[in-house]
C-alpha cells in the first residue's frame, strides 16, 4: 500500500492519487486530503490533485482512513468530476449553503 503520511514531518505526501471503480458499485480513492461534504447522492472530496465531485444513488461511505488519505464509497456511481480550483471554491460555497 502507498504511504500517504510522513510520520517524521506529520505531513501528507502529495505523490499518489488513485481512483478505482469496480462495476459502478464500489469506489476506492487514495490521496484524499479532506471530505468536504457528502450525502446519499453526492460527495465532494479534496484530493491532492484537486476537488473531486462524485454523484450517484444510495451512496455510502464504506471506509475513511484520514491518516492514509483513503476513502471507500459504495452505491450506484453516476459520475466523477474534477473541479478546477475556482470551481472548487464555488462548489464548497454551494455545498456549505446546502448543508446548513
Amino acid at each position: 500500500m502507498n504511504q500517504y503520511y510522513n510520520q517524521s514531518e506529520n505531513q501528507r505526501q502529495t505523490a499518489e492519487h488513485d481512483v478505482i471503480l469496480r462495476g459502478r458499485k464500489s469506489l476506492d480513492i487514495t490521496g484524499v486530503k479532506q471530505v468536504e461534504s457528502f450525502d446519499n447522492e453526492e460527495f465532494l472530496l479534496e484530493t491532492v490533485m484537486g476537488f473531486l465531485a462524485i454523484r450517484g444513488q444510495n451512496l455510502q461511505m464504506k471506509n475513511l482512513d484520514v491518516d492514509k488519505g483513503v476513502v471507500s464509497i459504495k452505491g450506484k456511481i453516476f459520475d466523477l468530476v474534477y473541479l478546477e480550483e475556482h470551481q472548487g471554491d464555488k462548489a464548497k460555497g454551494f455545498f456549505s449553503k446546502l448543508f446548513k
